[in-house]
């Protein structure tokens, strides 16, 4: 890391929009397991003083981690960034084994979810689906080695110089994918 002056000691929280509070606290409570903590609700935003009526809802995702929501009932409705795809943007939480990860996913399909998945990225495993906000939510299990994730590291930063310049996928980890591939022929 770089010397800043200061120390990071993880996120506090991660924050979205969503259509209605209550409907994706239930979501986040039903599908996901997660405990609501905390809300809060003013007429005006304590950091800039604007009028903005809203309600902030708190989600704890286990170890520490928060997910939070604001309904913003007087602004437009709310929508997406239409230049970027809907698989870029997403919420992402760990699952400690491919029991929990298979487990996950037949709770999100009885509960009527399209999930997508699971999909091998070479060191993790993944699902997919949307939540009641259009918000694309992925439960990964870790399945890479530690030689692998070393790999991935040592070459990380030759791969960004290179995508940096040509804007072309660098082959530097191509084996990942590759590897991946073949597992699912």
């Amino acid at each position: 890391m770089a010397d800043t002056g200061f120390t990071l000691s993880g996120i506090h929280h991660v924050a979205y929009r969503c259509r209605d509070a209550k409907e994706t606290v239930e979501f986040y409570t039903d599908v996901m397991g997660m405990s609501f903590d905390v809300a809060f609700a003013e007429d005006h935003v304590p950091s800039t003083g604007a009028y903005d009526p809203y309600m902030h809802v708190f989600l704890d995702a286990g170890n520490g981690n928060i997910l939070a929501f604001f309904e913003l009932p007087q602004q437009k409705d709310m929508d997406r960034d239409r230049n970027t795809p809907e698989w870029v943007q997403h919420i992402a939480f760990r699952v400690p084994t491919m029991d929990d990860l298979l487990k996950a996913k037949e709770r999100a399909v009885s509960r009527g979810l399209d999930v997508l998945g699971p999909t091998n990225h070479g060191v993790f495993k993944s699902i997919y689906f949307f939540d009641p906000n259009g918000h694309r939510v992925e439960l990964a299990c870790d399945t890479g080695t530690e030689e692998q994730m070393t790999e991935l590291r040592r070459v990380a930063p030759d791969m960004l110089e290179e995508w940096s310049q040509t804007k072309r996928a660098p082959r530097h980890a191509a084996w990942l994918h590759e590897a991946a591939r073949d597992e699912h022929d």
